[in-house]
């Protein structure tokens, strides 16, 4: 045998060598044992539940959401009746579950902007009282923030002795009490007009950026886009008759009659809710202010800008930065932590869904996994649309 026929094996062997050295093959044989890996869990998993629940003769599947609940639910903001579906009752907990979240992403990001600037004043006092507030609120937990304000509601006066503003807005230990909207004819087209003052502001405040990019010019935008948002509605209300009236809420014998009640349930979680996120939004807009340098504040005041302007204009937009990371983790906190509100009866998702739902129907595991899909929705869709707006504010290399 030459010594070119003997070479042969070992090429040979050389290259299986470097085939199963490849980095590039040992991470595709990897990622296929544990695909397997995770198929075989999950087939077992469900094998075993599937045998396990027809051998105690339980039923399984999603039929039962078009049965009768049977059962009533003590606030909603849509309507529903004891005779409706499992289905609706669904429906009920989510939209229950999202007006209060809505409302505290709202107040917390405001709020944590005012308390992260004023942990950052000049002033000792205003520094001081901004610091007091994150330091205890953020100690405690959450459920005790929300014990701890409904406990207190009860404290309120009667029905009776509500405290009152303007006679329209009232105040006790049942709740808040507020006119409730009636809209008549034509009150479609008022919407339609803000949706497109919405769209209209928007274009504005692209354009006007974009020519100050440009120019350098600045174009008041903001209050273009509230004239917009604000004006197109009521010349159209106006014009059309103001087709809207309210429903005020009016003491008959032991209780308020008319108008929207808002139990003190809703109240206090939205108050602790908001009281608790807002200072863990506050920590990251003081966070992201101080990550911009120096300089840039000193650069402005030497171009003659007053403090507010540089807040506003420079300090701000580079800080939005360093603050919407952390801001998307809180909105998200919000919307899950608001589960807690079984702990004081208020009528959310996993209280009217995953609790009184699932004893009655007995189908645990379906109830379970629409929650669970319902907040993992939400989570979701809160990060997508908070990492676009992150990626419109970072710094574009050239």
């Amino acid at each position: 045998m030459s010594a070119v026929d003997k070479a042969v094996p070992r090429r040979d062997a050389r290259s299986i060598s470097e085939v199963v050295n490849d980095e590039r093959f040992r991470s595709i044989f990897y990622q296929i044992i544990v695909a397997v890996a995770v198929i075989w869990t999950a087939q077992y998993l469900i094998t075993n539940t599937a045998e396990n629940l027809q051998a105690r003769g339980m039923s399984t599947g999603f039929e039962f959401l078009s049965s009768t609940a049977g059962f009533s639910i003590a606030w909603s903001i849509i309507d529903y009746e004891a005779g409706d579906t499992y289905f609706h009752v669904y429906l009920v907990g989510i939209a229950n579950t999202l007006i209060v979240s809505f409302f505290a992403i709202i107040a917390t990001t405001l709020l944590g902007f005012v308390v992260g600037v004023m942990r950052l004043s000049s002033n000792f006092v205003v520094a001081q009282i901004a610091s007091a507030y994150v330091e205890v609120m953020r100690n405690v937990p959450l459920l005790l923030h929300i014990l701890f304000w409904f406990t207190l509601s009860s404290a309120l006066p009667s029905p009776k002795q509500s405290l009152g503003w303007l006679d329209s807005f009232f105040l006790n230990n049942r709740g808040l009490y507020v006119p409730a909207p009636v809209p008549g004819d034509g009150f479609d087209i008022v919407i339609i007009m803000v949706l497109i003052g919405i769209a209209v502001a928007y274009g504005v405040t692209v354009w006007a950026t974009k020519r100050q990019m440009a120019t350098g010019q600045r174009f008041p935008a903001f209050w273009t886009g509230v004239g917009l948002v604000v004006g197109l509605p009521l010349l159209a209300f106006f014009a059309l008759g103001a087709p809207l009236t309210f429903d005020y809420p009016a003491l008959k014998g032991f209780n308020f009659q008319g108008g929207a009640d808002v139990p003190r349930a809703f109240c206090a979680l939205l108050f602790a809710l908001v009281l608790y996120h807002t200072v863990f939004m506050a920590e990251a807009v003081r966070a992201g202010i101080l990550s911009v340098s120096h300089g840039q504040t000193e650069a402005s005041y030497s171009l003659g800008l007053k403090p507010s302007w540089t807040l506003r204009l420079v300090v701000i937009p580079q800080a939005m930065r360093a603050v919407v990371p952390p801001m998307i983790s809180n909105w998200m906190n919000v919307v899950k932590n608001s589960s807690l509100a079984i702990a004081i009866g208020y009528p959310d998702l996993v209280a009217v869904f995953m609790q009184t739902s699932l004893n009655q129907s007995g189908h645990a595991i379906e109830i379970v996994a629409m929650v669970m899909l319902f907040y993992m929705t939400v989570s979701l869709t809160i990060s997508a649309a908070l990492n676009y707006y992150n990626k419109l504010v970072q710094i574009k290399e050239r």
